[in-house]
């Protein structure tokens, strides 16, 4: 039968390719890119990306089909759900276009870990649920972002007898307003962290572009940190045509004594 593979291939450098997804990747007789750049100025970055990952480890020649990534709604936030899942049907169907028109096993090069906030095991699950390609697929683990976050900064993400909670930058305002002091925060391209209420009661330990050559990363106060990591994410930016942001904040005890 078919086989499509899931691959997580880290935050974007070649080093942070598992072994086990090096092995998948010579498994596949291709791979199926989106292609955002159409839409979003800066992305072809990525995609060159991946070009390096495959160039790495797999000897010889591969091939990378590219589908255009369809537009996501986001005009009515108020209707979040519904806008993603319409996005991810748009996906389905792209991909299960591009794969009727290349047979094969098939390989999705997936940012960080594909369990931790990407749509792709979504969106296999909704082609074969469309019923024209029939295939069986599986998953493989890959390093996310939190745990490049947590080693360039030497950090427990957790702190003792503590929980960690991992959100959105959407999410981020709500979490923080119910109580939450320790948290992950992905997917902040607006950079929320800015409107929290008393920003001196809080640390960040914040990195853009992690794995990549334009890697960045601040950390401090929030208060006192935040004009220099909008400063270098601004250059981040600028150099590599794209910016991911992804960021520990940390409650301070009263007082705002860091720990």
């Amino acid at each position: 039968m078919r086989r499509v593979r899931i691959i997580g291939i880290g935050p974007g450098h070649p080093d942070q390719v598992t072994a086990e997804a090096a092995r998948a990747m010579n498994e596949a007789d291709y791979f199926l890119v989106p292609d955002k750049s159409a839409d979003h100025a800066g992305t072809d970055g990525l995609l060159r990306a991946r070009e390096e990952i495959c160039r790495r480890h797999i000897p010889g020649e591969y091939r990378v089909v590219t589908v255009r990534d369809p537009e996501r709604d986001r005009d009515d936030p108020s209707d979040y759900r519904r806008a993603v899942e319409d996005w991810h049907e748009a996906r389905a169907a792209a991909y299960e276009q591009a794969m009727l028109e290349h047979p094969g096993d098939v390989g999705f090069l997936v940012w960080g870990d594909p369990s931790l906030y990407d749509s792709t095991i979504r969106v296999v699950e909704r082609v074969l649920a469309r019923g024209a390609v029939s295939f069986d697929y599986d998953v493989i683990p890959g390093v996310s972002s939190l745990q490049l976050l947590a080693a360039r900064h030497r950090l427990v993400l957790n702190d003792i007898g503590t929980s960690l909670m991992v959100t959105t930058g959407r999410r981020l305002p709500a979490e923080a307003a119910a109580g939450a002091d320790n948290l992950v925060v992905m997917l902040d391209g607006a950079l929320r962290c800015r409107t929290l209420p008393a920003p001196s009661a809080w640390h960040i330990w914040w990195g853009a572009n992690l794995g990549s050559p334009e890697e960045a990363l601040a950390s401090g106060r929030l208060d006192e940190a935040l004009d220099d990591i909008v400063s270098v994410r601004t250059r981040v930016k600028a150099a590599a045509g794209w910016v991911m942001d992804t960021y520990l904040l940390r409650r301070l005890p009263s007082g705002g004594t860091e720990r």
